[in-house]
């Protein structure tokens, strides 16, 4: 189970004169998480170094990550963004942090912590969501039937969609199947065998 951000974060440190301004966005899939790189390159053009770290989910692959250093010695910046980032086991998250060079050289290690503790610090500063993908069904009701059946359910607290027709076709998302067959049979006066229909994402504090 994955934790993510809804909303974006600023943060700023001081470290020997350079500004780190770090700015954490949510990114559903790579070419946001690019985006999101983009806008603060065009935010602070006169900056001298824009890096960035992103973990996105693309379906039916694994988390897809990126770092870059963008001009800092190699390894000092984007990889330690990262590493917060899975750290805290984040997903569908960019962060980038641009740097004014404040004329004092910090050093590998110095890199090193200050592109960390950035990170950290607007992590700290963010409201942190639980994301879990939530199974969702589908089963079928007379339109007679198909009203009190949804209210029913609604009751439970679940998300239920109903497309109305001849026959009411109900999406509910839940991850009690049997809970679901068992209240579906039980005001249709049938068996009722609730048929996959995807996954939604569920946020939860």
């Amino acid at each position: 189970m994955a934790r993510t951000i809804r909303d974006s974060v600023r943060t700023e440190l001081v470290i020997s004169r350079s500004r780190f301004i770090t700015h954490l966005s949510p990114a559903a899939g790579p070419d946001e998480a690019r985006q999101v790189v983009a806008e603060l390159r065009a935010e602070f053009p006169d900056a001298r170094h824009h890096c960035s770290a992103w973990i996105v989910q693309v379906p039916g692959e694994q988390d897809r990550e990126h770092s870059s250093d963008d001009g800092e010695p190699s390894g000092t910046a984007g990889r330690p963004m990262l590493d917060v980032l899975r750290g805290h086991g984040l997903t569908n998250i960019a962060a980038v942090v641009v740097r004014y060079f404040g004329g004092i050289l910090l050093g590998t290690g110095g890199l090193v912590r200050a592109y960390s503790d950035s990170v950290a610090g607007a992590v700290e500063a963010a409201t942190l969501w639980t994301v879990a993908e939530v199974p969702r069904w589908e089963l079928s009701a007379p339109v007679a039937l198909a009203g009190r059946l949804e209210a029913v359910l609604r009751a439970e607290g679940w998300d239920v969609e109903a497309e109305w027709a001849a026959e009411v076709t109900l999406r509910v998302t839940t991850a009690d199947r049997a809970r679901l067959a068992e209240i579906a049979a039980s005001e249709l006066g049938r068996d009722v065998d609730p048929r996959p229909a995807g996954t939604v994402q569920h946020f939860s504090r």
